[in-house]
């Protein structure tokens, strides 16, 4: 039976590092990244990540058809680690969706989630702790993640908030 546990936190927080961490506990590990190199700084960020990640496992970059993805996978992995759902709903909007595609598609991706059989790590970014955006764009944004943050959240047993580093249990066992 799978296990799918979410971590949430603010830049920086240690989110990424948490996830790696949980996932390197599994033999055959599925990464799943979200997010697009569009700029020089991007690529060098992406670089990292990739080298902090053990070689032997699998990565995939796929910016918006997760479900799609998780599907084709099957069951061939022990653990799928996605980092991150917050980059997902960028790129999404910048595919011009609404918030309702988005919403729709993120509750298709939990439903294939929650038939794996493999431990599902979900990373995203906490982004309503803070100032009202200035502008329409980022208010949307703000409101569409806080939507998939509540939808995956709903769909995990187990839910961290990072903060400095340290994950602070929200959900599931204390």
């Amino acid at each position: 039976m799978n296990k799918i546990t979410l971590i949430l936190g603010g830049a920086r927080s240690g989110k990424s590092s948490y996830a790696l961490s949980l996932a390197k506990q599994y033999k055959k590990v599925a990464f799943i990244a979200t997010c697009l190199g569009l700029d020089k700084e991007m690529r060098e960020r992406i670089r990292l990540h990739k080298e902090s990640r053990p070689k032997h496992w699998k990565t995939f970059e796929v910016p918006e058809d997760l479900a799609g993805l998780v599907e084709k996978l099957g069951n061939s992995f022990d653990c799928v680690l996605i980092d991150c759902l917050t980059l997902l709903v960028s790129n999404l909007i910048l595919s011009k969706n609404s918030q309702q595609q988005i919403l729709k598609k993120i509750e298709e991706l939990m439903f294939v989630l929650n038939k794996k059989k493999s431990k599902i790590i979900l990373v995203s970014n906490e982004v309503g702790l803070g100032l009202v955006p200035v502008n329409k764009l980022g208010r949307d944004f703000r409101d569409v993640a806080g939507r998939v943050n509540q939808i995956a959240a709903n769909n995990s047993d187990e839910v961290f908030f990072m903060v400095a580093g340290i994950p602070l249990n929200v959900k599931g066992e204390k």
